[in-house]
């Protein structure tokens, strides 16, 4: 192998190297804005999973009180 190709060759490989450089900062930039986006849907979720329970519970408050109601109005009839 030839000096000059010696020289090519570690050029493209610093090439290569430099290449492959700024494509894992890329994907480490791009992993980042996605774990930031995923701790962000996290806390929505947490979010509407307390507001589903409160609803929930209101709603059993709510069905007990048409069934005492209900039962109220039953004993108006005997």
């Amino acid at each position: 192998m030839e000096k000059g190709e010696e020289v090519d060759q570690f050029q493209l490989l610093e090439e290569k190297v430099d290449s492959l450089i700024t494509f894992v900062t890329s994907l480490r930039k791009e992993n980042e804005l996605l774990m930031e986006k995923i701790n962000s849907k996290d806390g929505k979720i947490a979010d509407l999973t307390g507001e589903v329970e409160h609803l929930k519970a209101s709603k059993d408050r709510a069905k007990e009180r048409i069934v005492s109601l209900v039962e109220k109005i039953e004993q108006l009839n005997l």
